[in-house]
């Protein structure tokens, strides 16, 4: 079959679709961290007690080997990471096969590197028997991989044949990552409050493997790092609004006021109800969320705006706004 007839039948993805598979990939990396904090609540957390083998000698669970529940939750959240794998295999596939520029395939790589690392590091703390800090240094790759996915997510609706553009100033820009810093110290401090708290991971870690400082100050630590960032928070999208940012620029920004205000009061409710097992996976679906909307605002203040009406490069918006924003 000639070259140019075989061409016209290549199936190319379409911008929607690699929106939707990237979208897929950031949801299931902020479910994945929802599913650990269940793996945490329920001391599931040596369910499989060694790595990657779920028991000596076996890749999945073994009956009597550990509480049979326990050993369900934590293998069924190792597999999860085989539905990451498939995503960011479709991603990577589906914006290779697009031509898309380099910045998105470099994303797209980097996530499946994360996911490889995130699971390597699960594999680590199981072998460290769930030492408080290795199990910090679990949490933190994982908002860090939350982020990444929506900055891909965010640039994979923007066309390739587009110059970037400011959308608000570089000192809005640069107070932005002023707030983003407070968002890893809140996301920090919490995983100290974890590791002192009583969720440790299973039920058969013991206090020496916990953070040796008092729990309230460690909480009253991780609250209020969380209500500094929420007042830059608002400085920025009140400046946002008076220096005439895009409006959907300016509604991401108030959409992550009212998120941080409702886990605000998810960890108040917490602490005053001594930190019942359910309110863990919600605090921590919230933390995902906070982390992904943090990063849409201070991705939105580098753009590429559409240049025309090619159907390859339509976002939802006729004018282009939904480049910015959720469309």
């Amino acid at each position: 079959m000639p070259t140019k007839l075989l061409s016209k039948f290549t199936l190319v993805p379409t911008v929607a679709l690699q929106r939707r598979l990237a979208l897929l990939l950031l949801v299931s990396q902020g479910g994945i961290t929802v599913t650990g904090s269940i793996v945490r609540v329920t001391g599931s957390g040596l369910g499989c007690s060694t790595w990657p083998n779920c028991q000596e000698g076996s890749l999945v669970p073994v009956q009597g080997a550990a509480p049979a529940v326990h050993q369900a939750i934590e293998f069924g959240n190792r597999l999860l990471t085989f539905v990451l794998v498939a995503f960011v295999v479709a991603v990577y596939v589906a914006v290779r096969a697009a031509h898309r520029r380099r910045e998105i395939i470099m994303h797209a790589l980097i996530q499946g590197l994360g996911i490889v690392a995130q699971a390597v590091i699960g594999g680590i703390s199981v072998w460290l028997q769930l030492a408080w800090w290795s199990v910090a240094l679990h949490f933190l790759p994982s908002m860090l991989l939350v982020w990444l996915a929506a900055i891909l997510y965010l640039r994979i609706g923007e066309p390739d044949d587009a110059v970037p553009a400011r959308t608000y100033s570089s000192g809005l820009r640069l107070l932005g990552a002023v707030f983003a810093a407070g968002i890893a110290l809140v996301l920090t401090t919490g995983t100290l409050v974890t590791g002192a708290g009583q969720h440790s991971g299973d039920a058969a870690v013991g206090e020496d493997s916990r953070l040796q400082v008092p729990l309230e100050l460690i909480a009253h630590v991780h609250a209020w790092v969380l209500y500094a960032s929420l007042a830059i928070l608002v400085v920025l999208v009140v400046l946002l609004r008076r220096s005439g940012a895009p409006a959907a620029v300016q509604k991401t920004g108030w959409a992550l006021v009212g998120i941080i205000v409702v886990q605000a009061l998810v960890g108040i409710a917490q602490f005053r109800l001594g930190v019942p097992r359910w309110s863990i996976p919600i605090h921590v679906c919230l933390s995902s969320v906070i982390v992904a909307v943090s990063s849409l605002l201070y991705a939105q203040g580098w753009a590429r705006p559409a240049l025309d009406q090619d159907p390859r490069h339509t976002t939802g918006s006729p004018s282009g706004d939904g480049m910015y924003g959720f469309a």
